[in-house]
């Protein structure tokens, strides 16, 4: 929750490291002027960011830096193909590859999460209910995570994986349609603590 300025800004300064601060100067200085896909995100997730802490000001804050930082937050999603709401996604969020990212805005992500691109999460269609993951979730290219479903923490879903049930057990490796177990823990938490 970036309801003060000083969680929005080590939010901020958490997330740019993994787009921006690890180059060079030159690096980045070419990253910016080519428009390389990390500039891209990054611009996408700071607006994101910038669109939660407003959402949570008063008055005439609220009202006109809310509406713009949502409209540019949005203007810059239509671009990338992300749809993600405010206050969906705890603090660390990594998005890998843009194009097709769909978030409900009820459904809840812990801290450091993982999207590689292709991504569901949402209702069933059936029900509004949405899914709840845990931290550290590693989400693989094309899962999709569907309906009302909890994700524990420490877990990768496989690519192209569908998760219409909840998997309470953290640090497996879940993948398939449906989703399931194909890994236990201890085969996962090294690999989690080194991403």
């Amino acid at each position: 929750m970036l309801d003060t300025k000083k969680k929005l800004k080590a939010c901020l300064k958490e997330e740019k490291v993994y787009y921006i601060s690890r180059k060079s100067v030159y690096d980045r200085i070419v990253e910016w002027v080519t428009q390389d896909p990390c500039v891209r995100i990054w611009k996408y997730q700071k607006a994101l960011r910038y669109t939660e802490y407003y959402s949570f000001q008063k008055g005439l804050k609220k009202i006109l830096f809310y509406t713009l930082a949502r409209r540019r937050k949005n203007k810059l999603g239509v671009k990338l193909g992300i749809e993600i709401s405010e206050k969906s996604f705890q603090e660390g969020l990594i998005i890998f590859h843009t194009g097709n990212i769909v978030v409900n805005g009820y459904s809840r992500i812990g801290k450091n999460c993982k999207l590689h691109g292709d991504n569901c999460i949402g209702n069933n269609g059936i029900s509004e209910a949405t899914p709840r993951i845990g931290d550290r979730v590693d989400i693989g290219v094309g899962a999709k995570i569907i309906g009302d479903v909890e994700i524990a923490d420490d877990i990768v879903v496989g690519a192209g994986a569908v998760v219409n049930r909840s998997f309470l057990k953290p640090g497996i490796v879940i993948a398939g349609i449906p989703a399931k177990e194909i890994h236990p823990a201890k085969t996962t938490i090294g690999r989690m603590e080194k991403l």
